[in-house]
């Protein structure tokens, strides 16, 4: 999941479970190139479009570097700096797309191109970890972390996409947050419009998508690589898929472990659970008051901790440090026996390993210690993928942590062992 606490304590994004990954600090500052006016508008200025994957705004120069600047930031970042081979350019899109219940809206994203003058780039796909906060977006620049596996591949020379998702960056509204459904359409429209941005500077992208993710980014990453593979795009094809430290099964791996407080550092554990739960009332209705399942002070809170506009240091301080002072009897049963909507969404959430058949390779990225996906959650996704006749053999990342974290430690690892995967696949 990615944590929720930036290392500038300002995004949540990192370092909780499989979807929440708290993330932050500068990368080397990006220099968004003065735009003429009216080229970045606020995207609620945009009249919904039902033209889904096309550019709402001319796209935004952020940054170019070369490939020593490349290196330098990426070491600032904390990220392995090998693979780096070319000087990229980074710009934000914001495109059409449809929000959870498929009306129009509009989303925001990170391209990363090479700067190698291939013009038939290979194109890959990285859906990031768990955020609260929109200005932890990669699009925004603000959260070296979240850009960085963009940068890695955009680097060892892939056209790299990154969508925001819904409700971050530039994007209108709140997060769906683990709303694989919608990270799925986000993700999809991200790459149409990657794909109509790189035609305006004469680069067609290869059809086969190459597709990973980190924590919420898993999940999110096997949806879209899903949809791919059942024709969900006239362009696009999966090529591979390699999620990192998925929260593959909340139900019966994520959540046990949030309520058990072990595996999970509690303060940790709380904000994932806050953040599901109205996040998942905004799209599910789980209850009418949030009284009904957060204590006071808290329950007056908690929709504004996680509207967007809270930063993530912020979020965790106003929250207490165990879920007893934080829930209800009526939350705690909620999340110990799952019925009704609840139940409905959780399968949903934990169905991204179940009933498919990848045609193309694939590999899942843990480790062992996982102090926020739990380790469980990808037993849980080998034993389903091998009960639709796909033997998969997880691969260790081992005991590399990122700043005290076995999780983060995992986007540092899985990002340089997917890049040399992805790297050596024939074209």
């Amino acid at each position: 999941m990615r944590s929720l606490v930036s290392r500038r304590g300002v995004a949540l994004a990192t370092t909780v479970c499989a979807g929440l990954a708290l993330t932050g600090s500068a990368l080397t500052p990006i220099r968004a190139t003065a735009a003429p006016a009216g080229a970045r508008p606020a995207a609620e200025a945009f009249a919904p479009a039902t033209d889904r994957g096309t550019l709402a705004a001319p796209p935004v120069h952020l940054t170019t570097l070369s490939a020593a600047e490349v290196r330098t930031a990426l070491a600032k970042a904390g990220f392995e700096q090998d693979s780096v081979r070319y000087g990229v350019a980074l710009y934000r899109l914001l495109y059409r797309t449809v929000d959870a219940d498929g009306r129009p809206t509009v989303a925001s994203g990170l391209i990363v191109l090479p700067r190698s003058g291939d013009r038939r780039p290979r194109i890959v796909s990285f859906t990031h970890g768990t955020q609260s906060y929109k200005e932890d977006a990669p699009s925004i620049g603000k959260d070296d972390f979240s850009s960085s596996p963009a940068m890695t591949f955009g680097a060892a020379g892939f056209a790299a996409v990154t969508p925001d998702y819904l409700g971050l960056g530039e994007g209108p509204g709140t997060h769906p947050w683990m709303d694989v459904p919608s990270e799925t359409t986000a993700s999809l429209d991200m790459l149409r419009a990657a794909r109509a941005f790189m035609a305006g500077r004469g680069m067609v992208p290869q059809r086969r998508v190459l597709v990973t993710g980190f924590s919420q980014g898993a999940s999110a990453a096997l949806g879209l690589a899903r949809a791919l593979q059942d024709g969900a795009d006239r362009w696009y094809r999966l090529g591979a898929v390699a999620p990192i430290s998925g929260g593959y099964a909340f139900r019966d791996a994520e959540l046990p472990a949030l309520l058990a407080g072990k595996e999970i550092p509690p303060k940790l554990g709380v904000a994932y659970t806050t953040y599901l739960l109205v996040s998942w009332n905004r799209l599910h209705h789980l209850y009418d008051s949030p009284g009904e399942v957060f204590q006071a002070p808290y329950a007056g809170k908690v929709d504004r901790l996680f509207d967007g506009t809270t930063p993530g240091q912020e979020m965790l301080a106003a929250l207490p440090g165990s879920l007893d002072e934080l829930l209800t009897s009526r939350g705690r049963a909620m999340l110990e026996h799952p019925t009704g909507a609840f139940a409905k969404a959780l399968r949903v959430a934990d169905g991204t390993c179940t009933g498919w058949v990848p045609r193309a390779p694939i590999r899942l990225y843990y480790a062992a210690g996982d102090e926020q996906a739990v380790t469980a959650n990808t037993d849980h996704c080998r034993a389903a993928f091998r009960a639709s006749g796909v033997n998969l053999t997880p691969i260790d990342l081992g005991p590399t942590d990122y700043q005290g974290s076995r999780h983060l430690g995992t986007a540092v690892t899985g990002t340089a062992a997917i890049v040399d995967w992805f790297t050596r696949l024939p074209a």
